[in-house]
């Protein structure tokens, strides 16, 4: 070792050939060690009389190397060759102060020579990817770039792309090209890019593969054109004539958005009538002529054909003889022949009028009442019962037995329900108030006859009925005559009021409401729109109501005139959806109109059907509103527990159904629901984890974060999207959990949600979520269904419709109500005063105070001095 190192500091010897210095063939080369196998590190040199390898600064002991002796052929020179082993456990010894290497040194007569550094480094690939491919849905012809960032390795791991497990070749399809950064970019998304993509990681370790993302392209359908006009329907008057079109133009695929707008339109169109003509009277008979002959002529002229109508029949001129005596009298024999057969005719007209007559009053006294309505029409969806009684002895009379008796009840005096307290109604009986008379009042009360599941049984015979949910969760129904009543499907915030008269007298209606679930129903969505409050149904379709029963339901918007075009949907017979309403315009329509509020809205509508609210954002303002709520097992048998984090839109039927949900599940409410406005800024809603005691619990989620995608919120579509966490206790005796839970859209504000509980206890559904107001039957009839007693309310509507002194009339009840804004609306009805307390009923309902709408009705009055005064005085 001495002489080794007394070597390398050898100089050339004095006068030496330089071309006498060592040189070498063969220099150790960069090598990585796999595993734990040992490398071998080689180096040769002539000429040479010794070769010894360093590595890290320190002399290879001699015993280490293998050394091979040889002549070059060329030169006659001496030629060695040396080889070392290299083991895993050598390089760990220095692992992390610097990187391992070697150099050989060779010596010859006129010096030393060393070699380049030669590295070994420990190749390695970990297992998890810095950033792996989401799964994305796109249009087509949209650009994707699918982001990877390979595992942490040495040498640097090269990155491949799998689609559907086969190899993605940049080099033989020129949409596609991998970024130096390894990301996959499509530059333009096509139908059979639709597949489950896979990033690659390898080197000479190991070989890695990331989750698979699912790439769908969609394509949103497209209108084809317009078909040319039909012709029109009839070939003589008034008709309709129509034109069609397809969502072909391109079809839908791969879940795209279905086409916006009528399928058919349709228009009015007239056909000419052809006329015939007609003669006009015969004029007089002309002076008798030289030729002993006089005449008369008549004109095709009453009316004169036209339009291709006919010519007339018969002769325009009639001539006869006018000069002997026997000539006239055989015309005076004519005449009187004319004469009778005209009397004979007009005896036998009169005798097929009275058999006629006898024959319909013995139908009518054998047959059917008037009022009574032939069964065929439930086909038509409703069925008004008469409220006579059928007769004994034809039992044939009714093909299917009316469900409900009618009686008829006698009041004296006013008609007031019983209530305490200040929810009584006092008004002042002056002139404000014009009493309808004294005496007796007759209502008629209308009671069901028969149990819910009778009518849903009668229901699912009828073609249009047999699609509808049987649940009762999700369903109301009642029997409602003139009087009027309500439904409510219990806990949703949805409810149907029928006012009273919007029923005809003497007509008894079954109807329903219905509230959808989004699967149940497709509501196609175009751009920007999104769907902001249920679906519901009330019916049967097509009833025509005498004044505007009022739908109320919740909704989900942050609305504002700058950022939201709001409409109202209807769908029609033939299935397709219509806007009929635009919200913030003057309606165009008198059968709907609809007053948008902070939580709800309340629907006018003369024609019952279904409908939803569908908003389009005009900016990236528009907000919608989302309750966050959250559940966990009540308890944990495992030591996995999970949290699972709710979206849901902010309507109380979507929390109903998510707390039924929770109830199957048996999870338990974690603090109070938040509410987060969701923007329309194409950013996704994030939620993670934090300030959780790692001592006694570890997060199972790989990622920092969880993410729903904008477009699966932002349509409505999906009315309750979840996240779970699941998390892992450490120790079976752990119970207590403390953790912080973030949701917020990238880019924007959030919320949080402290989480400290003990999962041990017994902890029981939290009943407070179900409104207590709201608990109670689905449908009332008749005046029970109203908080304004029926003779007060006729009171107010007779004494304000008329226009008042000062305004003191319904326009002031509005203002007083802070209904002022729906003026134009009110106004094109026969009562405004009973449009305002409808709208105050449905608004109000159980819980409303008759007291203050006392005091707003009071106020009205004392606009005009003299008749304050004179209420006072008879107060």
């Amino acid at each position: 070792t001495g002489a080794q190192q007394s070597a390398t500091v050898a100089n050339p010897a004095s006068g030496a050939s330089p071309d006498l210095l060592p040189h070498f063939q063969l220099e150790p080369e960069d090598v990585y060690i796999v595993k734990n196998k040992a490398v071998n590190l080689a180096c040769r040199a002539t000429p040479a009389t010794q070769i010894y390898f360093k590595c890290n600064g320190e002399w290879v002991h001699q015993a280490d190397h293998v050394t091979q002796h040889s002549t070059d052929r060329g030169t006659g020179l001496p030629v060695m060759e040396v080889r070392i082993e290299v083991t895993r456990q050598q390089v760990e010894k220095i692992f992390g102060l610097e990187e391992y290497w070697c150099q050989c040194v060779a010596w010859s007569s006129s010096g030393t020579t060393k070699s380049q550094k030669a590295f070994v480094r420990i190749a390695y690939l970990r297992k998890n990817f810095e950033q792996e491919p989401m799964a994305r849905e796109v249009s087509i012809e949209q650009g994707i770039v699918l982001p990877c960032r390979p595992p942490e390795g040495i040498p640097p791991a090269e990155v491949e792309w799998l689609r559907n497990e086969e190899l993605v070749d940049p080099a033989l399809d020129a949409n596609v090209y991998v970024t130096p950064e390894h990301s996959l970019v499509l530059r333009q998304a096509r139908l059979a890019d639709t597949a489950n993509y896979t990033c690659v990681a390898k080197n000479i370790v190991a070989r890695r593969r990331s989750a698979s993302a699912a790439i769908t392209v969609y394509v949103n359908g497209g209108w084809s054109t317009w078909t040319q006009w039909s012709g029109c329907s009839t070939s003589c008057g008034r008709g309709w004539q129509k034109r069609s079109r397809t969502c072909t133009n391109p079809t839908p695929l791969n879940g795209g958005a279905f086409c916006e707008g009528q399928n058919v339109q349709k228009t009015a169109c007239t056909t000419l009538c052809p006329v015939d003509g007609a003669w006009s009277e015969w004029s007089k008979w002309s002076v008798c002529g030289a030729e002993c002959t006089h005449w008369r002529s008549r004109e095709c002229s009453e009316p004169a054909p036209r339009n291709g109508g006919r010519d007339c029949h018969g002769p325009e001129l009639d001539t006869r003889n006018c000069t002997s005596e026997l000539c006239s009298r055989a015309a005076s024999g004519a005449e009187d022949v004319a004469l009778y057969v005209g009397l004979v005719a007009v005896a036998v007209c009169l005798v097929l009028l009275l058999l006629v007559g006898v024959l319909v009053y013995c139908r009518k006294k054998g047959g059917l009442d008037a009022d009574v309505a032939d069964s065929s029409i439930l086909t038509a969806g409703f069925q008004p019962v008469s409220i006579k009684p059928s007769k004994a002895d034809n039992p044939s009379l009714l093909t299917i037995q009316p469900d409900l008796s009618t009686t008829t009840m006698t009041y004296q005096g006013s008609l007031c329900p019983r209530q305490d307290g200040p929810a009584k109604l006092q008004l002042p009986n002056g002139h404000l108030l014009n009493p309808l008379g004294a005496g007796r009042h007759t209502l008629h009360h209308s009671s069901p006859a028969a149990e819910g599941a009778d009518f849903v049984a009668r229901l699912s015979t009828q073609s249009y009925f047999r699609s509808l949910p049987r649940g009762n969760t999700n369903m109301a129904y009642g029997t409602f005559n003139f009087l009027g009543g309500r439904l409510m499907i219990p806990n949703t915030g949805i409810s149907l009021l029928i006012p009273p008269d919007a029923i005809p007298r003497g007509k008894i209606y079954e109807v329903y409401l219905t509230l959808h679930k989004q699967e149940e129903v497709r509501l196609p969505l175009a751009g920007c729109q999104t769907l902001l409050s249920p679906i519901v149904s009330c019916g049967p379709p097509g009833v025509l109501l005498t004044r505007p029963a009022i739908l109320a339901m919740g909704h989900c918007v942050e609305a504002s005139a700058e950022n939201w075009s709001i409409r109202l949907k209807k769908q029609s017979c033939e299935g397709t959806w219509e806007d009929v309403l635009q919200l913030g315009t003057e309606p165009c329509t008198e059968l709907y109109y609809c007053q948008l509020e902070a939580q709800a809205c309340y629907i006018f509508t003369e024609q019952l059907g279904r409908f939803a609210l569908v908003g389009e954002s005009l900016s990236m303002a528009a907000s919608k509103r989302l309750k966050l709520v959250l559940f966990a097992p009540a308890a944990c048998p495992s030591l996995e527990y999970n949290i699972r984090v709710y979206c849901l839109s902010d309507t109380q039927d979507v929390l109903k159904e998510v707390i039924q949900l929770e109830k199957q599940l048996g999870g338990q409410l974690i603090g109070a629901p938040r509410v987060l406005h969701f923007k329309d800024s194409y950013h996704n809603l994030r939620l993670s984890i934090h300030d959780m005691p790692s001592s006694l619990w570890k997060s199972k989620l790989l990622a920092s974060y969880q993410e729903i995608p904008f477009y699966h919120i932002w349509s409505g579509l999906q009315p309750f999207l979840h996240c779970t966490f699941t998390l892992e206790r450490l120790s079976p005796s752990t119970c207590e959990l403390a953790c912080k839970i973030w949701v917020w859209q990238v880019e924007g504000d959030g919320q949080s949600f402290t989480i400290n509980f003990n999962i041990a206890k017994d902890t029981r559904f939290s009943d407070w979520l179900v409104p207590d107001s709201e608990v109670g039957a689905p449908a009332l009839v008749g005046p029970s269904a109203f908080k304004i007693p029926f003779l007060i309310r006729q009171k107010i509507i007779s004494s304000l419709d008329p226009p008042g002194t000062r305004g003191a009339d319904w326009r002031m009840l509005a203002q007083k109500l802070n209904l002022d804004s729906h003026l134009s609306f009110f106004a094109l009805k026969p009562s405004p005063t009973a449009m305002i307390l409808n709208l105050w009923e449905a608004r109000h309902f159980p819980n409303g105070n008759l007291s203050q709408l006392a005091a707003a009705v009071a106020e009205v009055g004392k606009q005009d001095g003299a008749l304050f005064a004179v209420s006072e005085a008879e107060c």
